[in-house]
């Protein structure tokens, strides 16, 4: 049984995502990450589409980012993209940003399952117990 796969999204650091110091201001980071997420589920086979299809949204509850070097205007990057299995109604998605192979941050979100009316869903939908069964986590 599985307990991680993970997927790697190259970036770039566009202009609009720097301070006047040519630094990438701190809140974008979370923007990479999600770029990382929505890379990972659809190589993966389970959008944010397919949860809405199937009556199901995943609002983010909880983020982290620790910085450990600074991302800079022009630097390409890469951000991989790791689901850590876990048997409670939620995904949680881990993140790493490398540059040149340099750790440059570390994250993670956690996200639950509403249904149409907003109300939290205590047990995993059956698609995305569907979809764990096909990746081997169950």
């Amino acid at each position: 049984m599985l307990e991680k796969i993970s997927h790697t999204t190259p970036l770039n650091v566009r202009f609009n995502e720097c301070d006047p110091l040519q630094i990438v201001w701190h809140g974008n980071y979370l923007k990479y990450f999600e770029e990382g997420r929505e890379d990972f589920c659809r190589h993966h086979g389970i959008s944010y589409l397919h949860a809405k299809q199937h009556g199901i949204s995943t609002p983010v509850v909880k983020s982290v980012c620790e910085h450990k070097l600074p991302l800079k205007y022009g630097d390409k990057f890469q951000v991989e993209t790791s689901f850590k299995n876990s048997e409670a109604a939620k995904m949680i998605f881990e993140y790493k940003l490398f540059k040149d192979n340099e750790l440059i941050c570390t994250g993670q979100t956690v996200q639950v399952f509403l249904n149409e009316t907003g109300d939290l869903q205590l047990q995993n939908p059956p698609f995305f117990l569907d979809w764990k069964l096909k990746m081997g986590f169950i």
